[in-house]
This record gives structure tokens, sequence and C-alpha cells, in this order.
């Protein structure tokens, strides 16, 4: 039997497709830039200091890209925040048979490329990239998935989605455990008190938004200041609204479909823009054969498949799961190289784990480039399967 998809859930893919293609153009158009005769006016403007200061105590003075990967990717990870919640309660990981292929797969992208690059990295400055080719980029994998049409299986959308959104979990715990700044332990507590508050609201049945977005607001900044990424505070912001049935008068479903568009077609563009203004050095090739760059293409195009196709195999020979009817390994080691796409998270985690500008840039040329192979070999993979299914002649 066809596996239903809830409206919400097409609204997700959707705008995850269309985010993708827009994602590729940005970064397309950022590129170019930096290396055209705006590029050094390009990159200074993404530097440009914006804020506000509350005397000598209190500053909330950063530069765009700052506020870009500091602030308007609180928004990104609060939608991320509000699917996940989704997917436990009434989507594919409320149902623990169903959810735990796509979480073992998971594990076994995250742990497998982690590896990979710490085997490659251990001892050296640059071992703390380990947590950059763990994350797959959701807007890129389904915008990939999405260019073979309805010849992909439902089942394998799902999975994919799901495997996605677990990865970004693991990613946003790997950074809230890893990459912590300056700690402050007053602005932590002050911040997790919010939180706090925030839960006691949603056990006594409040449902007016603003009675949580105001003080979501504040614990972000608080959690800024604390050394704790403030992206936390948007997942954390997700789980304290309350998701009552998940319809449409849930105020969890409010939100997620407004964030939709905002984070599809204008959070995510200028992510892209401000953070892949990348200007290739002139030994841009020989910094690809760092360690670090090596770790990164490791994890991403060789890691990536490996772990989440072995993981998943060795959970059905367990019998913990069973692969949907409608799906074989070959679809499995195609959605395996698509969750190499590493693109967002992974250059969020670089510019958290890295302060040397050289190798932050050698890193974001090595994820592209690996996200790009792991694109494009995942779809022809995909592809390939999927005609041969619609053309049984042929095989």
């Amino acid at each position: 039997m066809k596996t239903k998809l809830t409206k919400l859930f097409m609204e997700f893919f959707d705008s995850e497709r269309a985010s993708g293609i827009i994602l590729i153009l940005c970064t397309v158009a950022s590129i170019a830039i930096t290396h055209s005769y705006f590029g050094n006016g390009y990159s200074d403007f993404w530097h440009t200091k914006v804020g506000f200061e509350f005397g000598d105590t209190f500053s909330l003075k950063y530069s765009l890209r700052h506020w870009i990967n500091d602030g308007l990717m609180v928004f990104f990870f609060l939608l991320i925040g509000l699917e996940i919640e989704r997917e436990l309660y009434v989507g594919e990981l409320s149902n623990p048979k169903n959810a735990l292929l796509p979480i073992v797969a998971a594990i076994g992208g995250m742990v497998t490329p982690a590896l990979l690059h710490f085997l490659l990295n251990r001892g050296t400055e640059t071992s703390g990239g380990a947590g950059i080719p763990m994350a797959t980029d959701i807007a890129f994998a389904l915008g990939v998935l999405a260019l073979l049409g309805n010849r992909v299986p439902v089942s394998l959308r799902i999975f994919l989605a799901a495997l996605a959104i677990i990865d970004d979990l693991g990613a946003i715990i790997i950074i809230a455990l890893f990459y912590v700044g300056e700690f402050s332990l007053l602005y932590l507590f002050l911040a997790l008190g919010i939180f706090a508050g925030l839960l006691i609201l949603n056990r006594l049945g409040l449902t007016w938004l603003p009675l949580y977005l105001v003080p979501g607001f504040i614990m972000g900044c608080f959690m800024l200041k604390s050394g704790v990424h403030s992206t936390i505070a948007g997942v954390l912001l997700a789980f304290a609204i309350p998701f009552g049935r998940g319809d449409n008068k849930s105020p969890s479903y409010k939100l997620q479909h407004f964030l939709h568009k905002p984070v599809a077609f204008i959070i995510m563009p200028l992510f892209a823009l401000a953070n892949t203004s990348i200007a290739l050095p002139g030994n841009w090739i020989e910094s690809l054969t760092t360690s670090n760059s090596l770790g990164i293409f490791a994890g991403l195009f060789v890691g990536k498949p490996l772990g989440i196709v072995l993981f998943s195999l060795l959970a059905v020979k367990l019998g913990l799961s069973q692969l949907p009817s409608d799906v074989f390994w070959k679809h499995f080691i195609g959605v395996g190289f698509l969750g190499g796409i590493g693109f967002t998270m992974s250059i969020f985690i670089t510019v958290l784990a890295f302060s040397n500008p050289e190798v932050v840039q050698s890193s974001k040329i090595s994820i592209l480039l690996s996200s790009l192979l792991a694109g494009i070999f995942g779809f022809l993979i995909l592809n390939h399967q999927t005609a041969r299914k619609s053309n049984p002649s042929s095989v």
C-alpha cells in the first residue's frame, strides 16, 4: 500500500526542492561575483558591522555574515525543529518500526564520515573539523531527488527526508556539545530559564504564538552571549511550542507553515550568498590535498554513502527493520550519495570549527566539490535505477 503523505510534508518537500534550485543559483552567483571586479567590495560588504550596544556590558554588534549565521539561521533551525517534532508525533518517525531504518541509516551516515575525517586528521590542528562531513543538506538532497520526478518511490522520498532530519538533529547536538565559543554560565542559565518558562506555558495549554516567540527571541540572544550557538535556541523553541493534534489549528503547524517560504526563499539564499564568496587562490588545487580537505572529501563522498548503506543493510539483516516494498538496495546507494551533499550545515560547522581564513576557505572548496560529485553520482544511480523500473524491457 502506498505510503500516505500529509499535506504539510508535501509543502515541506516542495519548498526544499525549490530552495535547492535557488541555493544553486545563489552559490554560482556568489562565486562569480567574488571573482569579478566587485569581488573585494562584495566580501567587505558581508563583514560590515551592524547592531546595537547597551553600555559596556551587553553588545549585539556583529558583521552581516555573523547576523545571518547566528541570527537568521535560528529560523532555519526553528523550522527543522518543528519538522522533527511533527515527524515524531504524526510522521514517519512516530512509528518505531518505520523510524528505525532512517535512524540507523542516519547514525551510519554521521559516524562513518566523522571517523574517516578523524583518522586523517588526528593529532593535527584540523581534527576539530570531524563534524563537517557529518551533515546532509535537506534542500539540495531533496532538490536533486525532485529532478527525477514521479519515478522516485514515495517511500524513498520520505526515507531521505527523515534521514536528513535526523542527520540535522545529530548535527545540532554536535554543535551544542563541541562547538561552543567563550562560555558564560550566567547567560546559559538565563536562556534555559526562559526555555523552562516556555515549557510551563505549553503545559498550561496556552497557544497564543507571541507568548512563545517574544521570549524565544530573548532566549536566542542569551544563548548567543552564553557561547552556545544561538541556533540551538531555535530548536528548543520548536519543542516548546504546542503541537496539539498537529492539524491546521495547531500553533506548531501554523508557524511551520508560515516559515516555509521565508526560510526557503530568503534566509537560505542569504546564507549561501554570505558564505560562498570563495576566492580560489592560486594554489587551490594544492589546498585540496591537505589532510582536512581530504577528510572532508572522504567523509562526504565515501563515508556518507558507505555508512548509510552498510548500517541500513545491518538493520535489515538483523530483522530490526525492513525495506519498503517499492525500494531496492540500488535506491539506497543512490540516496546514500545524496546524503553526501553537505553544503549548508557543513559550511555552517566549518565557520564554527576553524578561525584560520585559509583553512575555512579550503574547507568550503572541498565541501562544494564533494557535494557536487556526491549529488551527480546519486542522481545518475537513481536515474538509472528508476529508468530500468519504468522500462522493464531494458532490464
